[in-house]
């Protein structure tokens, strides 16, 4: 297989696509069961993308309740309004806006990047990591169960996004974000694991509370392991191509 980039470096390309995880080794540890086999199977060579933490954690508190096209419109917006542009040939682009950047901007100036609500959380927690700073560094060291405490102190972040962020940028491979998606596998392949009261809460129920969202989250780190974050992205895709 033969991977073509431009625009970056080698380095760049291996760390950004986690080409540095021994993904065979990965996916034997993953594949407990027929079902997340056939996931694995299907889509074998997904990866888990290592992003820039500071983007990560902005863009999830931007992602709830919004569509993907409507979530990359908005990160789109800060980053023509508030980013640094680069010409690339014919093209302009632009950089995410670093804090210092973004804890300037007005909340009105926000909203009118398309973030309705989430505006007054991303402002918030701008400021916050803005005044006090947030060592990502730090969290990608610590525990899972620290990292995820301190990330929950931040304004729009609740137990999903903490994860996402813990996950795709944070080092924390045994995350176990769930969302509709997630939820609607566990439910039909592995109910077994849950109390019959709770299965049926929950298949009944289209949103999540917050004690049943932890279950779900606590149910893939035991099971599935120290890689749990690679099975739900296996469990995640597969279930949406099979809908």
């Amino acid at each position: 297989m033969t991977l073509e980039f431009e625009g970056v470096n080698a380095s760049f390309v291996e760390s950004y696509f986690r080409l540095d995880d021994d993904l065979p080794k990965i996916l034997v540890q993953i594949g407990k069961d027929d079902y997340v086999s056939a996931a694995i199977n299907e889509f074998r060579g997904l990866r888990i993308l290592r992003q820039e933490p500071w983007e990560c954690l902005i863009s999830y508190i931007c992602a709830t309740y919004k569509s993907i096209s409507a979530i990359s419109q908005m990160l789109a917006n800060l980053s023509g309004k508030f980013g640094e542009k680069i010409c690339l040939g014919s093209h302009n682009v632009y950089t995410f806006p670093k804090p210092e950047k973004l804890a300037k901007a007005a909340l009105q100036e926000l909203q009118e990047c398309g973030l309705g609500y989430r505006a007054k959380y991303v402002s918030e927690t701008v400021r916050i990591v803005h005044k006090n700073g947030l060592d990502f560094e730090r969290l990608k060291e610590t525990t899972y169960e620290k990292a995820r405490e301190e990330l929950l102190k931040l304004p729009g972040v609740g137990p999903k996004v903490a994860d996402c962020v813990l996950l795709f940028s944070l080092e924390k491979l045994e995350a176990f974000p769930v969302d509709v998606w997630v939820k609607r596998v566990v439910l039909k392949h592995y109910a077994k694991h849950f109390q019959t009261e709770f299965v049926r809460k929950n298949t009944s129920q289209q949103s999540l509370s917050t004690s049943a969202y932890e279950k779900f989250s606590a149910f893939g780190r035991e099971y599935f392991g120290k890689h749990a974050g690679y099975a739900q992205e296996y469990l995640y895709h597969f279930e949406r191509v099979h809908r």
